[in-house]
């Protein structure tokens, strides 16, 4: 693809880089974004950060103006995604919202629930969680059990949920649940939209290897959903399902902003220590920018699937598998430039960074399993992309 700017989006790019200079409350483009003592007060400056992005309309920017976007095209956001990053802006506290769900209610909600949710996802003031893995239902998510049962005006939901991101916090959760029990696997799935305080909604933190809380297990104990909260067809989840996982594999603006502060705060601090200049380091700092650049690329070939109205598909896949193993890599090469600080704390003196680095390599060994596990892309490359031989099934128990 030509990757020319047009004079519109060139005018973006600079209509954006001059709002974010006059809005930015850390030094533009220095170091990493602001930090916090707690995921709490973290979220609490996230929702007022992006409550600012969003009366600016820098976020969904390819959304329609009457929810609150641009009504631009995928190229446009992933311009002004692309200037977040440049700006070491944080992410989105809102992310899950505004990069799974709300498209997935764009494509699949009726215009009633559009309305009454989209422009409070982009101003943040509704946050939103996914509550699809289980424990016994993780990579093979076609065999969840989470129940729903038919009641009057709706439906009762039971169940448990595990490692949902920032569900302490939601004020809604997009659910999966079994509607039809006698059905195959991937049928008689429903998509559900459920308010996160609503009775029967227990929601219990885990205890991360960085000492945070940022997943969660939610334990579902009659929950009611009235009818009007169904996304897609009743039974037709599966299908609604794979529309937020293609926006959550396809393509990565999160990944693409976060490595690209990672790898300059890194290239920054091989200065100061003088590793820079070291035969075992230089050539590795090489080769993780240029893995950074390949991924742009495979997120532009993304966008501009997107861009002609298809969606990024099996490939999205190769990005996925790609940014994770390239984010694992590029962590250790963090620890080898930390050197003999390696194995510190936050607190701790002579310590660069204070903590950042190794709280990052930890949080980042689990890279391979978000968005599907590798293992899974593999096989989704494998007979999705390239044709190959699905593998043999399992000869059914006796």
């Amino acid at each position: 693809m030509d990757l020319t700017p047009s004079p519109p989006q060139a005018a973006l790019r600079a209509e954006c880089r001059v709002w974010l200079r006059a809005n930015a409350s850390w030094e533009y483009g220095i170091g990493l974004p602001p930090r916090f003592d707690t995921l709490e007060a973290e979220v609490e400056f996230g929702k007022a950060w992006q409550e600012k992005l969003s009366a600016g309309r820098w976020v969904g920017v390819a959304w329609p103006q009457e929810y609150g976007g641009r009504g631009a095209g995928p190229i446009e956001h992933y311009i002004v995604t692309e200037e977040l990053a440049t700006a070491r802006a944080p992410e989105l506290v809102g992310r899950i919202g505004v990069n799974l769900l709300g498209p997935t209610i764009l494509a699949n909600g009726t215009e009633a629930q559009r309305a009454r949710f989209l422009p409070n996802i982009l101003n943040a003031s509704e946050i939103w969680c996914q509550l699809f893995s289980e424990p016994g239902a993780g990579s093979d998510l076609a065999s969840l059990t989470t129940k729903a049962t038919r009641t009057d005006g709706g439906w009762l939901l039971n169940g448990q949920k595990v490692w949902t991101s920032y569900a302490q916090f939601a004020d809604w959760g997009a659910c999966l649940a079994r509607s039809d029990t006698e059905a195959k696997p991937q049928a008689g799935i429903t998509y559900f939209i459920i308010d996160m305080r609503s009775p029967g909604v227990d929601v219990r933190p885990l205890r991360q290897i960085t000492d945070e809380s940022e997943f969660n297990e939610v334990f579902l104990n009659d929950v009611f959903v009235p009818d009007d909260r169904v996304v897609g067809e009743v039974h037709q989840g599966w299908r609604v399902a794979n529309s937020t996982l293609t926006h959550e594999r396809g393509v990565n603006p999160r990944q693409l902003v976060i490595h690209s502060q990672l790898l300059d705060a890194l290239m920054q601090m091989a200065h100061r220590n003088g590793s820079y200049h070291d035969p075992q380091i230089g050539p590795r700092l090489a080769q993780a920018f240029t893995e950074l650049r390949i991924f742009q690329l495979h997120n532009w070939r993304a966008v501009s699937r997107t861009s002609r109205g298809s969606d990024p598909g099996p490939v999205g896949s190769i990005s996925k598998l790609w940014w994770s193993e390239m984010s694992k890599r590029m962590h250790d090469l963090a620890m080898d430039i930390v050197g003999p600080e390696a194995p510190l704390w936050r607190g701790a003196s002579h310590n660069d960074g204070d903590g950042m680095w190794q709280r990052s390599w930890l949080y980042y060994q689990a890279s391979s399993i978000w968005a599907g596990t590798n293992e899974i892309q593999r096989n989704v490359i494998a007979e999705r992309t390239l044709g190959l031989p699905k593998e043999p099934s399992k000869p059914a128990a006796k």
